[in-house]
């Protein structure tokens, strides 16, 4: 009997809307990431393309392109530039030479690595600090921050340390550093609200930023403009408000623009410390990622819970809704699949599924 297969599901914009072509599938349900001979095992997506790990090594696909990567391991991807990592070096290429050319010429940026030991930690990391897909390529790391785990916001870093400490550093202005302050901060700071609470996984989105402790507790801290931190949203608050109120012509508040009102002191729009999340029925996390403005969890019991911007169906709850609470995509319990693995892009969510 053939063990069960694992294929890649995606909800939300695809590289066939960013050239302005139609989306691979019906409305705003999901898509399957086509796999061919060899399964998927990794995703990186970038807003208009994404870099997939086969058996056969790295793939970069674009509206109607397939191409392969051959002598690369990973990928850092981005609008302007990719970012990519061998055995020997990394380097970084402008997205319309990784798309069209097959990555002829010269990079624009390369680093060599030492060749003993090979380097084992995930890009963005390199040896002595990280790579960015945008100029200056690479930054150093202090030496007292010895990181397992980096991922990068639009203008932040969270750094996983080796003792499951987090760090964050870079813009501040959304509160997404998880300092209290809305202040920049120029070197790795560590979160003083989760010392003590080893964590095993970090996560940044557009303007907020998310961490799963050893015991799967979900932390949420940076801009809640969309509900992406899960917690009352005044934008989304007021968009449901005016979807029910309609017709009135009057300047009289509504039953609903009444409630809304009454609720004002508890919308969340900066939430510039770690809050602890509180999943229904108390379900522990396994794995976490952010998108732009959406966070996507998959819980130890393999289910997919997601919330936030949701205009381009990226949330997978069958339409183009945001939300501001933790939902199930039920499109998942219904077929019988299991998550294992998610990864969001900007716009879009990116699960790995094991199919029955």
């Amino acid at each position: 009997m053939a063990a069960p297969a694992c294929v890649w599901l995606v909800f939300g914009f695809s590289p066939e809307e960013a050239a302005g072509e139609p989306g691979p599938g019906p409305g705003p349900g999901p898509w399957r990431l086509e796999a061919g001979p060899e399964e998927i095992s990794r995703v990186w997506p970038a807003w208009s393309y994404v870099v997939v790990e086969t058996g056969a090594g790295l793939e970069v696909r674009s509206a109607g392109l397939r191409r392969r990567l051959p002598g690369w391991a990973e990928a850092l991807p981005s609008e302007t530039h990719l970012v990519l990592r061998g055995a020997a070096a990394a380097g970084a290429w402008r997205r319309e030479a990784a798309l069209g050319t097959a990555l002829q010429g010269e990079p624009d940026w390369s680093r060599p690595l030492p060749p003993e030991p090979p380097w084992s930690q995930p890009l963005p990391l390199l040896p002595g600090g990280f790579a960015t897909p945008r100029p200056p390529f690479f930054t150093a790391l202090p030496a007292g921050v010895r990181a397992r785990r980096l991922v990068l916001g639009t203008e932040h870093a969270v750094a996983l340390g080796a003792a499951g400490e987090v760090f964050t550093w870079g813009g501040g202005r959304h509160g997404q550093l998880g300092h209290g302050l809305l202040e920049a901060e120029l070197q790795p700071r560590l979160v003083e609200a989760l010392a003590g609470v080893p964590m095993r996984a970090v996560a940044a989105g557009g303007w907020h930023s998310a961490s799963v402790s050893e015991a799967g507790d979900l932390y949420m801290w940076g801009w809640n403009e969309s509900g992406q931190l899960a917690l009352p949203s005044k934008a989304l608050a007021e968009e449901r408000a005016r979807d029910e109120d309609t017709g009135t012509g009057s300047t009289k508040l509504m039953p609903c623009q009444e409630q809304l009102a009454a609720q004002e002191a508890a919308f969340i729009s900066i939430q510039a410390f770690p809050a602890l999340l509180d999943l229904p029925q108390d379900l522990e996390v396994s794995t976490v990622s952010c998108g732009s403005r959406h966070t996507a969890v998959v819980t130890r019991g393999g289910e997919l819970y997601t919330w936030g911007w949701g205009k381009y169906g990226q949330l997978g709850h069958g339409n183009n809704i945001s939300s501001d609470q933790a939902r199930r995509v039920e499109h998942l319990v219904a077929q019988g699949l299991r998550a294992e693995e998610v990864v969001c892009g900007p716009w879009t969510t990116y699960v790995r599924v094991r199919e029955p």
